[in-house]
C-alpha cells in the first residue's frame, strides 16, 4: 500500500470513521455528508462502504464527479435554496465536516424524526440553533472528535480489507506555506501529505 495514502487515515480517517460507527451506520440508513474536503471525502468512502445510501451536500458542483467516484449515490448543491426543500426530512444522520460558518438550522431540517447531525468541523463562531427545529422532530445535534487506539486499529483493519485510502497530494517541505494558502482556499484534493525526506 502507498503509505502516503494511509497517513491521513490516522487523522481524517478516524475522525469520520468513529462517529459513523458509533451511530451504527449501515444498510437501510440514509446519510448525508456536508462538505467534500479532507474529512468529507473519507466520510463518503466509509459511509458507502458500510452500506448506507450516501448524499453529498456541497457548495461546489464541480466536485460531483469526485463525490460519486468515492461512493456517493446522490449529490446536492447547497448553493440553491430550493434544493433544501426537495430533501427536507430525508436523512437519518448528517455528518457536518465543514469549518465554515453556516446556518445549521437549514441542515437540521434535512433530518428525519429522531435524526442526528454530528459536528466534526470547527466553525469560527458558535451555531445559532433554533430550538423548534430540534423539538419538532425530536432531532439531535452531537459532536465527535477522533477515536482511541482500539478503534484506530479497527479502522485500519477495515481500510485494509476494503482498500480504503485517502486521496492525497504529496508535497515537499518547502511547499508548506503554499499548501497552507491552498488549504485556506479549499484548493486541496483532498489531503496534503508532506514528504518527510524533504526536510
Amino acid at each position: 500500500t502507498d503509505l502516503e495514502k494511509v497517513a491521513p487515515l490516522l487523522c481524517a480517517g478516524i475522525t469520520t470513521y468513529s462517529p459513523l460507527r458509533f451511530a451504527g451506520v449501515g444498510k437501510g440508513h440514509k446519510i448525508a455528508v456536508l462538505g467534500l474536503g479532507g474529512l468529507g471525502h473519507m466520510a463518503v468512502k466509509f459511509a458507502a462502504s458500510f452500506g448506507a445510501e450516501v448524499t453529498m451536500l456541497s457548495t461546489s458542483p464541480s466536485k460531483e464527479a469526485d463525490a460519486r467516484a468515492m461512493g456517493a449515490h446522490h449529490f446536492v448543491s447547497t448553493k440553491d435554496p430550493e434544493n433544501f426543500k426537495k430533501i427536507a426530512k430525508s436523512f437519518d444522520l448528517i455528518l457536518n465536516t465543514v469549518s465554515a460558518e453556516i446556518d445549521i438550522n437549514q441542515y437540521l431540517n434535512l433530518l428525519k424524526q429522531d435524526g442526528t447531525l454530528v459536528v466534526i468541523g470547527l466553525p469560527g463562531k458558535p451555531y445559532a440553533v433554533h430550538a423548534g427545529v430540534l423539538l419538532g422532530a425530536r432531532r439531535s445535534m452531537a459532536g465527535s472528535m477522533i477515536g482511541g487506539i482500539p478503534e484506530m486499529q479497527a479502522m485500519l483493519d477495515f481500510c485494509g480489507e476494503h482498500n480504503i485510502l485517502s486521496d492525497v497530494e504529496v508535497i515537499k517541505a518547502d511547499y508548506i506555506n503554499k499548501a497552507y494558502e491552498r488549504t485556506i482556499a479549499s484548493d486541496v484534493k483532498y489531503r496534503f501529505v508532506i514528504d518527510g525526506s524533504s526536510f
